[in-house]
């Protein structure tokens, strides 16, 4: 059993060639090998070395064979599963599914001022609960809705976060780490019966810290699978090109591939594609770009020769600051490339401006994309029940029409994406219903959501659980100075 997504039918886009697919992945090995990568935990480094990599101990590079890094890729699985609290909504990743997920930010944003600010506890459960409503969001992210949470300190953030979704929501979830939260989220989830999609994320160029790392011990051992992402911006942390990027962005994430199958082969993985080109005007990462859809495709071209599952976050932010056309395009552009090229896993709902702006108005208004692509990619269904050929014939030129057709009562709810928010109506049925544009719809709608969405309540003594969990964690920052 598991989250019905959507089908992917449709041949999926290609923009390489194989000569030009070979040469990133030799070159991709050949960094491996002669360069390395740094990664700065002792454990992995000796894990490595038994492995036969050549591993200097001192300056923590790891140098991978090229048949290391290709067994490790053969080793893991073209699909997994992701238990939720709800068994219907089990995420079973690979394959031609898509699966569309939140995009967070730091801050929520005052829809009056277009001000960014810290969201309270309230906004953070409220925005599950608006994430549990929505029809096209099957699992939700780490961090999801917000990082920064008023009267959260910092370093309590991620449980806060993880315990606000297994209460408020049974989707599936996703575990992200930082100085040992991932211990309280592994014990939380497994009080709640779920798996975490744990989070091992890369440091470009070519470095794995040693928090992360720890991380990977630590997801693996509990039995959950990993996603493996780099953040690398193109011509700061990663070369300008497409290409170079995409070999440096490559070698990062098999690395970390290679890692987790090295501690737990058959892990299941997937993959996750999050480059940006910087500006090179003022140093920070353009959201939004379209050279993040060019860059993806290629991503995801090269990854389903592997059949590794991918996961595409690039399309979930723009550069705008407002709910606005901007904002839409960018997003809709990007995220569009994602499904067109074969991504299992997108990020999509909420953000506004890069990672720094969230809101659930903006949510609202991506279930509708996410809908709308959807349905692209499932397809064209032609069979003769579809090529209507002998209604056709049945009806005739004018004045034959369709409309009271038992083919058309069948087929177009079938064969048509219905929007939750979008303005559809008739123009004069827009002026009768006082001219509302689609922010003033997502905005009713929100608050439809938060009046009348109960999640699933956990059960009485999972929810204390979670709760003597939260506290503990928060003793243990205190002993150590960080609250």
């Amino acid at each position: 059993m598991a989250m019905k997504g959507f089908s992917r039918d449709i041949k999926p886009l290609e923009i390489l060639n194989n000569e030009q697919i070979e040469a990133t992945h030799r070159g991709t090995l050949e960094i491996l090998e002669e360069t390395g990568i740094r990664v700065e935990h002792e454990k992995a480094l000796k894990l490595f070395a038994d492995n036969n990599c050549q591993t200097d101990f001192k300056k923590q590079r790891v140098h991978i064979p090229a048949y290391i890094v290709e067994e490790c890729l053969r080793k893991t699985p073209s699909s997994f599963t992701v238990k939720a609290r709800d068994p219907r909504n089990n995420l079973r990743v690979g394959g031609n599914t898509l699966y569309f997920t939140p995009y967070p930010a730091l801050r929520t944003l005052d829809l009056d001022t277009w001000e960014p600010r810290a969201a309270t506890l309230s906004d953070q459960h409220n925005g599950v609960k608006i994430l549990d409503a929505l029809d096209n969001v099957h699992y939700l992210t780490g961090y999801t809705p917000y990082f920064d949470i008023k009267d959260v300190p910092p370093v309590m953030t991620i449980p806060t976060s993880v315990a606000s979704r297994i209460k408020n929501t049974t989707k599936s979830i996703v575990g992200m780490y930082q100085k040992d939260s991932e211990v309280f989220c592994i014990e939380m989830a497994k009080t709640a019966g779920i798996d975490l999609l744990g989070g091992v994320l890369a440091s470009p160029p070519l470095t794995y810290q040693k928090d992360t790392v720890e991380a990977a011990f630590r997801w693996t051992r509990a039995g959950f699978p990993i996603f493996v992402a780099s953040g690398a911006v193109m011509g700061g942390t990663a070369p300008a090109t497409l290409a170079g990027s995409t070999v440096t962005n490559n070698a990062e994430i098999m690395a970390g591939v290679v890692l987790v199958q090295l501690i737990k082969p058959g892990t299941g993985v997937v993959v996750d594609h999050f480059v940006h080109p910087m500006n090179m005007k003022t140093g920070q990462p353009i959201f939004g770009a379209i050279e993040c859809a060019l860059h993806q495709v290629m991503f995801n071209q090269i990854w389903r020769n592997w059949r590794i599952p991918v996961m595409n976050e690039t399309g979930g932010a723009s550069s705008s600051k407002k709910i606005d056309f901007q904002c839409g395009y960018e997003k809709a552009m990007i995220t569009f490339a994602s499904a067109l090229s074969g991504a299992n896993l997108v990020g999509l709902h909420g953000c506004i401006y890069g990672e720094l702006t969230y809101h659930p108005v903006q949510a609202v208004l991506d279930d509708d994309i996410a809908g709308m692509i959807g349905r692209f990619i499932k397809g064209v269904d032609v069979t003769d029940e579809t090529l209507a050929i002998d209604l056709i014939k049945e009806v005739g030129p004018v004045p034959g029409h369709f409309l009271g057709k038992e083919h058309t009562r069948t087929w177009w709810k079938k064969e048509q994406f219905i929007p939750k928010v979008a303005d559809r109506t008739s123009y004069p049925k827009w002026i009768e219903q006082g001219k509302k544009d689609v922010l003033a719809k997502a905005k009713n709608r929100v608050k439809e959501i938060i009046a009348t969405q109960s999640p699933v309540p956990l059960p009485d003594d999972q929810n204390k659980e979670i709760d003597k969990i939260l506290e503990k964690a928060r003793k243990y920052y205190e002993e150590r100075g960080l609250i």
